[in-house]
């Protein structure tokens, strides 16, 4: 489940100006320090990312395409196929996100649903060994992101049909999206995605989207929705196999009120979480 706000309009402009990702080099001074390296931000508009990093504690971020609009010092971006409408600027804005620092490349964004990316598992395999496989030896390769959806056919049932058709596309993460009722839950679901994983001799498991249900549409409820964000991302830190995550979303109403943190955006960056 993703916020279009500028996606569409950010995607087309990657991919008819081909634009080159750099850095912006600026003086930051952390508020806080943490030793985990996994916590990132899910973005559209990436003004907003540095309330975040400022921190100290985002080390990286995705905004559904694969031009990093100068993130903050500090910041690695991770560049996105999010899907086929995005083929045709690809190859040449990859090559320049590659040179210019990225390290890991993220597969489609919700393949299993109609709504996203749509893709049959087969069609998918097909299209991550044209588009993102022939990079293995230059990034490390992120699976296509799936539902938590336990429907036939999508969320992880989708990815182990995918990797049916694409055992040896050189997936080195599985990535993977939640939105449930409880912490509970989501702790159960990405226990489960990190057994999927294993089978597959996949040992990195990246939740790149996750939130409450109530709070897809913005955060309902500010207290509930970080005591969500405090309890799942202290328990992700411990689990030496999710190794990346970014909570829905860098965004007003979400993580941020006016753009400065709110109570779940400091939950969320803060250093004793």
């Amino acid at each position: 489940m993703v916020s279009f706000t500028n996606l569409f309009t950010a995607g087309l402009m990657a991919t008819t100006a081909l634009a080159m990702p750099h850095h912006m080099h600026r003086d930051v001074h952390p508020i806080h320090k943490r030793s985990s390296t996994k916590r990132g931000a899910a973005y559209n508009d990436v003004s907003t990312v540095s309330t975040l990093s400022n921190t100290g504690t985002v080390t990286w971020a995705y905004n559904w395409a694969f031009s990093d609009s100068d993130l903050p010092t500090g910041v690695d971006y991770v560049p996105m196929l999010w899907g086929a409408k995005f083929f045709g600027g690809w190859l040449t804005a990859i090559e320049s996100a590659l040179s210019s620092g990225s390290n890991y490349i993220l597969g489609f964004n919700e393949p299993d649903m109609a709504s996203q990316a749509d893709m049959s598992p087969s069609t998918a395999a097909g299209y991550y060994q044209q588009y993102i496989t022939p990079y293995s030896g230059s990034a490390k390769l992120i699976s296509p992101a799936v539902t938590s959806s336990t429907d036939t056919g999508k969320g992880l049932s989708w990815f182990e049909e995918f990797m049916t058709d694409c055992s040896s596309c050189n997936i080195t993460g599985l990535a993977v999206h939640w939105y449930g009722d409880s912490v509970d839950d989501f702790k159960s679901f990405v226990q489960k995605a990190v057994s999927t994983a294993s089978t597959y001799n996949i040992e990195e498991v990246w939740v790149t989207e996750f939130a409450l249900n109530a709070d897809t549409s913005g955060v309902t409820d500010q207290s509930t929705a970080a005591d969500f964000v405090n309890e799942a991302i202290t328990w992700m830190d411990s689990q030496a196999n999710v190794t990346r995550y970014s909570y829905f979303m860098c965004a007003d109403n979400y993580l941020l009120t006016n753009g400065a943190l709110n109570t779940v955006g400091t939950a969320y960056t803060s250093s004793s979480a």
